[in-house]
């Protein structure tokens, strides 16, 4: 290991040389890189609308981007504090609506609102603000969901009905004086509406073509782009 290693510090003094040498070496150099402490780790994930149903029947939208999937189930991250954890943790249900591209201004006019009244000091302080009625705030429209209380948005084009499997708290050093800490919550997903129009015809996939996700990137939101390519998995 040691050996490998000096090997490519002696690499490493050959800033301009790329590709390979006569005699069949690889002398590749590494992009430069710095050690930095960004404020945040928002890479490049899909933004979702969560919604459910406050203790008075109403309904809450919690914008975030913190989330994952694998098989039937999606992981997701959310802040202390906030309406929507406490309505999902009391009710156990919820609907994962992913935002389009087009909808990025009515996501924003969610961005600084909160369902909680009153407001936690930290997001008071925070520039938030309480808000009773997202759905006409955004311009959004509910649509009822086949399982759970909680409605859809009909205007995302994906809309996921989810069961709560498991949820753990996590403290937050450098939260101690606002959220505190943020809760890790397991969902099943029972529904998945889409809108037709992102749906292969006579199938059960999404076309990808189609299909254009809002994504949340270092607090900035971006589309899809052009497509890349795909996956040896890829069915469509």
């Amino acid at each position: 290991m040691a050996a490998a290693g000096n090997t490519f510090r002696q690499r490493a003094k050959h800033p301009r040389s790329i590709g390979r040498d006569t005699g069949g070496m690889d002398i590749y150099r590494a992009p430069d890189t710095s050690v930095i402490h960004p404020s945040i780790l928002y890479f490049g994930t899909p933004v979702v609308l969560i919604t459910t149903r406050n203790p008075d029947g109403s309904a809450n939208i919690t914008p975030m981007s913190s989330a994952w999937a694998l098989a039937d189930r999606v992981v997701i991250g959310l802040s202390g504090g906030g309406q929507g954890l406490a309505n999902l943790l009391r009710e156990g249900e919820c609907v994962l609506n992913l935002a389009s591209e087009d909808m990025h201004q009515a996501v924003e006019q969610l961005a600084s609102t909160s369902g909680r009244n009153p407001l936690p000091a930290w997001k008071r302080d925070s520039g938030y603000r309480h808000e009773p009625d997202k759905f006409a705030l955004a311009g959004l429209h509910a649509a009822p969901a086949l399982t759970v209380a909680a409605p859809r948005i009909a205007e995302c084009p994906l809309q996921l009905e989810a069961l709560l499997v498991h949820s753990a708290f996590r403290p937050l050093e450098a939260w101690r004086d606002d959220a505190d800490g943020y809760t890790i919550i397991e969902l099943e997903v029972l529904h998945v509406h889409a809108h037709a129009d992102i749906v292969v015809a006579d199938t059960q996939h999404i076309d990808p073509t189609r299909y254009a996700p809002l994504f949340y990137l270092f607090r900035h939101y971006i589309g899809r782009g052009a497509s890349l390519g795909k996956t040896f998995k890829a069915q469509v």
